[in-house]
């Protein structure tokens, strides 16, 4: 899937292209299916236009084939690589290495891939890379998660909030989801001790306090996430909007240092030990993830408009047809 300009997903294009070799520290992999993410969203349309400054490229996009998680089989190796040999099972994280997700071959470093749980799809592997990693760092490293903290998370039924909710509990805290109506059931099937309908109920208004809260998809100001926190508390924006962004960005560091309570945001950074903990959890079923639809390769432009209604339940696959040879828009 070809982006040469900044531009809205109808008028992206299946194209053939050359496949790709690995250099020497690279890993050719032969793409089963990749995953969307929001940033996906962000890069295709240079929206907010802060992307073109943060690596996206100025006047065009600076990488034309768009992703960043990916699942599938190794097809070749380069010279230096160690860990992994042709027709292993992995998943990763491809972002800043040049070579998109969204195709059916990619080559990247080994350093950003690991070997696939055998009790895991190709379809849930992709799904877990920049979602599961933002979601592990935003608790544990910023959020500083201990066992028994109150942990709040909003947006628990979008991507990185579905994997939130399972970590979570993974460190032994007493979860609260905040979902719409629809969402309550999947956000109790996934372990949360609490629900909360933000279309009936305020949390930041209802006297309750956390110790964390994680925003996968903030709508609040940062003062009433602040109301909603302990003494002691740390609130982490892992999504949100562009005034969210620009108040956690402005006014955390100012916020945390006037008062005990510590307001922060994470950008997931992709690391080989990160997806070994993740991996870990897949493995022993602690972690499920949650797939909402699949669409084949070819509507790739499709899925990218669904994700961007903003109404996805846990993530969007894209999947490959290496043995359809059929193009389309």
């Amino acid at each position: 899937i070809v982006c040469t300009k900044y531009r809205p997903p109808e008028d992206l294009r299946l194209k053939d292209v050359e496949k790709p070799s690995p250099r020497d520290e690279e890993v050719l992999i032969r793409g089963q299916a990749a995953s969307i993410n929001a940033r996906d969203w962000r890069f295709m349309r240079a929206n907010p236009f802060l992307v073109r400054l943060m690596g996206g490229g100025l006047l065009k996009p600076k990488y034309e084939i768009l992703g960043v998680d990916v699942a599938g089989r190794v097809e070749a190796v380069g010279r230096s690589v160690k860990e992994f040999q042709p027709g292993d099972a992995v998943f990763g994280d491809v972002f800043g290495h040049g070579s998109g997700s969204f195709a059916e071959y990619t080559s990247v470093p080994e350093s950003a891939l690991v070997m696939k749980p055998a009790n895991l799809s190709f379809e849930a592997a992709a799904a877990v890379p920049l979602a599961a990693v933002t979601a592990l760092q935003g608790l544990r490293d910023k959020g500083r998660i201990q066992s028994g903290q109150r942990v709040l998370i909003n947006g628990a039924s979008g991507g990185v909030g579905t994997f939130a909710v399972q970590i979570a509990k993974s460190f032994g805290a007493e979860v609260t989801a905040v979902c719409s109506t629809r969402n309550l059931d999947q956000a109790r099937s996934l372990g949360a001790d609490h629900v909360i309908d933000y279309t009936q109920e305020d949390f930041t208004r209802n006297g309750q306090q956390y110790d964390l809260i994680l925003a996968a998809n903030g709508y609040h100001s940062i003062s009433a996430y602040k109301r909603a926190l302990t003494p002691k508390g740390i609130y982490v924006m892992a999504g949100g909007s562009m005034a969210q962004i620009f108040q956690a960005l402005l006014l955390g560091p100012w916020m945390s240092i006037t008062g005990g309570k510590k307001i922060g945001s994470v950008s997931a950074k992709a690391n080989q030990k990160d997806l070994v903990t993740l991996k870990d959890l897949l493995k022993a079923g602690k972690v499920v993830p949650v797939i909402d639809k699949c669409y084949p390769l070819s509507e790739a432009a499709e899925a990218l408009r669904y994700l961007g209604a903003g109404h996805a339940r846990g993530k969007v696959v894209i999947t490959m047809e290496h043995n359809n040879k059929s193009r389309a828009a």
